[in-house]
């Protein structure tokens, strides 16, 4: 646990602030926000302490149980299973949920909402998808093909402020076509518009992978192994010192006020 004084996280990335100057003796401090006619307690903001507590990356996690899910119901769309197995998948695929939601969770305590509400976002389409499949829900494949192309949109909108990380915004940019392709056939019934979403299922578990592995190799080795090709402010959070790591923390999500 890294304990920060407010003061050393304002100097790191933007000053929080001097105290407003003492009024007479033995009175607090007087704040300029103060409205007239009430009294608030001497600033104690040099007394303020920000605990950090450091969590192993989920990211890895993450990216494997998208592979794994994303295998399973590719082979679906290709015909490697027959629709009598349908319930099966459903069932395999349930489980990607709770890792989802697990690692949505972690990367929220790891103040990346980028990675977090994606990971999140992937969690409810998996549990989408299972219960629907599982159940044999009457115009199932009709209502996720609407589904997907709803995704669609939310895909190509992460996509658009996610390519420092490029890890997740390549993940995101094959997910976008396969996502497409899904929707699409769910609608029309299309077999060619199926195997290509089959098709690419398996192209976005074969960039989940190596995403994944080449995440566990830099956290193993503390440096980057395979190239993940971070840019801009993710280059600079992996890259800068303690400095660069506490910029600005005193705006974060859990330190001020409100969201």
């Amino acid at each position: 646990m890294t304990t920060v004084p407010a003061g050393g996280a304002g100097s790191a990335g933007g000053e929080l602030g001097e105290p407003g100057e003492p009024g007479e003796p033995g009175e607090p401090a007087e704040r300029q926000d103060t409205p007239p006619g009430r009294s608030f307690e001497p600033d104690l903001r040099s007394m303020t302490r920000i605990n950090l507590r450091p969590i192993a990356s989920p990211l890895p996690l993450g990216f494997f149980t998208v592979a794994i899910a994303s295998v399973l119901t590719g082979c679906l769309q290709l015909g490697v299973f027959q629709a009598a197995d349908r319930r099966a998948v459903a069932l395999c695929v349930l489980p990607a949920f709770v890792l989802q939601l697990l690692a949505s969770v972690l990367a929220f305590g790891a103040r990346d909402v980028i990675a977090a509400t994606l990971m999140g976002s992937f969690a409810g389409s998996w549990l989408a998808y299972a219960l629907v499949l599982g159940s044999g829900a009457a115009g199932g494949l009709r209502v996720l093909g609407v589904f997907n192309l709803a995704f669609l949109c939310f895909g190509a909108l992460m996509a658009a402020v996610t390519r420092p990380k490029r890890a997740l915004w390549l993940v995101l940019v094959v997910s976008v076509p396969r996502w497409a392709a899904t929707g699409l056939s769910g609608l029309t019934g299309a077999e060619g518009l199926t195997v290509a979403a089959g098709a690419l299922g398996l192209l976005v578990a074969l960039v989940a992978s190596y995403a994944a592995f080449a995440l566990l190799l830099e956290d193993l080795r503390s440096a980057e192994v395979l190239p993940i090709g971070r840019s801009g402010p993710a280059h600079a959070a992996v890259e800068g010192d303690l400095t660069v790591q506490l910029r600005n923390l005193e705006r974060q999500a859990g330190v001020r006020r409100t969201l």
